[in-house]
């Protein structure tokens, strides 16, 4: 026998609801139509306004539409429920629509049910219905509930889903829109901030994100705005990223390591996300230590001095001219010592010491690159952009930095 509409497992099994129930119910549908309207309405006053509206016609149909199916499965399982099915999503999309939960479409379901139950009681005592073809009523009647409930909740999703999309998509454009900088007209980032309900701030941090990426963006700052499905993926966040905002973005990035740009006036984004690129970069090329969280600000003048590769080779060649027909080794050899005159200003004795060389040594050294570099080493100027190249030169090659004298 096929099975009509199964009650729900509450232990001992109960029996199918049989097909004559459905001719006794029948003739009850249009009063209980109009019954549970009224109940409903009374109790979810927003749907009295709709029935009124002029999509009023359609929920009549779609509340008729539910009734009858249960009443047309009792009758012959086997009947089809498409138009029903699609009646039910569209009630959730159009709670979704509205912009209210789902709570009070399932609240609304589940009075009908209890309405339903109760005429059922009414006429079950006419006809002498047994206990057990109540309860398998009952349950019948209630996992329908669950089953009309489930596909309203598809139909919520959906819009909910499209709209997150949406919502998402706007986010992410307005995010490109402000790092694309002053060209950019005004008026569209604000009407993107209205639409998408994000208040433009005064400041932002940009950071850059490294792959792999291993974030969820629902564990992210809700303000922040996401691209991490960009080649380079990254995030703005509106103000300085302070300890608290730090501690959400070290939970979110678990597993995931980042760079923190500097926090900047929101038209001068596109710098700070350039920085932390940077920053990446110098990470990823031994100079910078790789840690799972690095920010910008504590690496500024690195940043600054290898910002342009490029221009420092050229920087180099110009002001490292004068030793460039030197041979290697002792190139190399005046160059380190250089560094160290220049970090320190030291005597023979205390540069002699962290070049481990001879005092004596030294003084022969200084007294070749006074001969070689000149007025190179005497005024401040050429000084300031010799004593520029050599620590950049360093940094590039993670040579470890000399101590400073005391």
């Amino acid at each position: 026998m096929p099975r009509l509409i199964q009650p729900l497992d509450t232990g001992d099994p109960l029996g199918p609801l049989p097909q004559e129930f459905a001719a006794i119910m029948r003739p009850e549908l249009p009063s209980l139509i109009k019954e549970i309207g009224m109940e409903v309405t009374r109790a979810y006053p927003e749907y009295a306004r709709l029935l009124n509206g002029p999509n009023g016609q359609s929920i009549r149909l779609g509340v008729e539409q539910s009734l009858s199916s249960f009443v047309d499965l009792v009758a012959e399982p086997s009947t089809p429920t498409v138009l029903r099915d699609d009646m039910c999503r569209r009630f959730g999309r159009f709670e979704a629509y509205e912009g209210r939960g789902m709570d009070a479409l399932q609240g609304a379901y589940r009075l009908g049910a209890r309405i339903a139950l109760r005429r059922a009681k009414k006429v079950g005592r006419s006809h002498h219905f047994s206990p057990t073809l109540m309860l398998s009523f009952a349950d019948a009647l209630f996992a329908y509930v669950d089953e009309l409930e489930s596909l309203s909740r598809e139909g919520y999703l959906e819009v909910q889903a499209r709209s997150d999309q949406q919502s998402e998509s706007m986010r992410r454009r307005l995010l490109h829109l402000i790092l694309a900088g002053r060209p950019v007209p005004r008026t569209a980032i604000a009407e993107l901030c209205e639409q998408t309900g994000w208040a433009l701030p005064e400041t932002v941090t940009l950071v850059a994100v490294r792959t792999p990426v291993g974030v969820d963006p629902a564990d992210l700052p809700p303000d922040a705005l996401v691209d991490l499905g960009d080649p380079q993926p990254h995030l703005l966040l509106p103000g300085p990223v302070d300890e608290a905002r730090q501690e959400v973005l070290d939970r979110a990035l678990t597993g995931t390591r980042a760079v923190i740009g500097l926090t900047v006036p929101t038209a001068d984004a596109s710098d700070s996300v350039r920085w932390a690129r940077r920053a990446v970069e110098l990470i990823d090329a031994g100079v910078i230590d790789d840690l799972p969280l690095v920010r910008c600000e504590d690496h500024l003048v690195t940043l600054w001095l290898l910002s342009d590769p490029a221009l420092l080779d050229h920087l180099a060649e110009r002001e490292l001219a004068p030793v460039s027909g030197i041979s290697a080794t002792r190139r190399e050899r005046l160059l380190d010592t250089l560094r160290v005159w220049l970090d320190t200003r030291g005597t023979a004795a205390q540069m002699g010491e962290l070049l481990d060389v001879h005092p004596q040594t030294v003084r022969y050294r200084m007294r070749g690159l006074e001969a070689i570099f000149g007025r190179q080493l005497t005024d401040p100027e050429d000084r300031f952009a010799t004593e520029a190249v050599l620590r950049a030169l360093r940094l590039r090659t993670r040579t470890p930095p000399r101590a400073h004298l005391m």
